[in-house]
């Protein structure tokens, strides 16, 4: 099966055209063509991803992007528009991202691949981008362990999914089956290393420098300097609170009458052990509450490229007899088009008629994953 995917939920153009075909637990995923442009150093000075520059973007990226993609995978022919062609035996699907993310942005790319589903006469199938970040697992990139020594995905799991936008606890009964046991009740954790890396003066996206620093302190000293709340950690519930970290950070800075670099080493390093802290410590409860039958814990979204929650999570998977944790590949952490193609994959492989089902796609910027239960394919009209 060869699916065209795109995805620009956020501040990522992405577009990639992947052969897919194989079990759904170990699927045997080709990538023909896969581009992407981000635009960090566009939204830098804003702090944040301002949603109509984001669309202005990803209008401008994609037709060129889509063209690189076909190029990379040896199809690099066009019309007398000048506009990429596809024959029937070069793409099955167009696969885009539908939800969650900025409403202008996925406009963008949803509007792109039904014009694209109309002139090549394709279906076009919405993908929810939570459901791609929990199966950008079954993908290793070339520079990790072959897909021979790669082991099979065993469900049921537990996926904590960490992101700039999501910070949520999954129960992941079956491919297509999901139920959300525990959720942020405001910032999510990337956006609160975010916020917290501009109050320390650091450039966006704050996440891989409050690392950075965060080291920096701990190789140079053992002692916790500057102890910061964490919040909701001893709540009956699964659910998350940041936004109170991110103030405590805040009142910390107000007492300073400089910060000196030493200090931002340490305050980054206070910030990181108790977002992380609280995120193993529910995602601890959350195992001990499912039991036995979870065999596998998956991290992913941006923040799971975090090395001091991978390796705290680590030590978690170790106190439990027969879990295994899944972390994606570095280059799937941040959102892409590869796990857009492979989560449409196991939406046809597990219902492989349901593109007779004509329905119009629209963007869904607070779509829940636990809605993937009835979401069906659209082709595009």
């Amino acid at each position: 099966m060869r699916i065209l995917a795109i995805e620009t939920s956020c501040d990522e153009t992405a577009v990639t055209l992947l052969d897919i075909n194989g079990p759904l637990v170990k699927p045997d995923i080709k990538v023909l063509g896969n581009t992407l442009l981000s635009q960090i150093a566009l939204h830098e000075k804003y702090g944040g991803v301002y949603p109509n520059l984001a669309k202005r973007e990803h209008e401008k990226n994609l037709p060129i992007l889509l063209a690189e993609t076909l190029k990379e995978a040896g199809h690099p022919s066009t019309d007398s528009t000048n506009s990429p062609q596809a024959s029937s035996g070069q793409v099955d699907y167009i696969a885009v991202t539908a939800g969650p993310g900025l409403e202008p942005a996925l406009w963008t790319g949803i509007t792109f691949a039904k014009n694209l589903g109309e002139r090549w006469n394709k279906p076009v199938v919405p993908v929810n981008h939570m459901e791609g970040h929990i199966y950008s697992v079954l993908y290793q990139d070339k520079f990790s362990i072959s897909n021979s020594q790669f082991p099979k995905l065993e469900l049921p799991a537990l996926a904590l999914l960490v992101s700039g936008g999501h910070t949520e606890l999954v129960h992941v009964k079956d491919f297509g089956n999901y139920e959300i046991i525990g959720q942020t009740r405001d910032d999510a954790v990337g956006e609160a290393f975010d916020k917290a890396a501009r109050m320390l003066g650091l450039p966006y996206p704050g996440g891989p420098q409050i690392s950075r620093l965060a080291e920096n302190s701990r190789k140079r000293s053992t002692e916790d300097r500057i102890k910061l709340p964490r919040p909701m950690i001893h709540s009956k519930n699964l659910d998350f609170s940041f936004s109170g970290l991110k103030t405590a950070v805040l009142y910390r800075l107000k007492l300073e009458n400089g910060l000196d670099n030493e200090f931002k080493e340490d305050m980054a390093r206070a910030f990181e052990d108790a977002a992380v802290e609280v995120l193993v410590e529910k995602t601890h409860r959350a195992l001990l509450l499912l039991g036995d039958k979870i065999k596998t814990l998956i991290v992913a979204g941006g923040v799971s490229a975090n090395l001091h929650l991978s390796s705290e999570l680590n030590k978690l998977v170790d106190e439990f007899t027969g879990i295994t944790l899944r972390i994606p590949a570095r280059l799937l952490t941040t959102d892409n088009a590869i796990m857009i193609g492979i989560a449409a994959f196991i939406k046809l492989s597990r219902e492989p008629e349901i593109s007779r089902n004509q329905i119009t796609i629209r963007a869904e910027g607070n779509l829940s994953i636990d809605s993937e239960r009835s979401r069906t394919i659209s082709s595009a009209q």
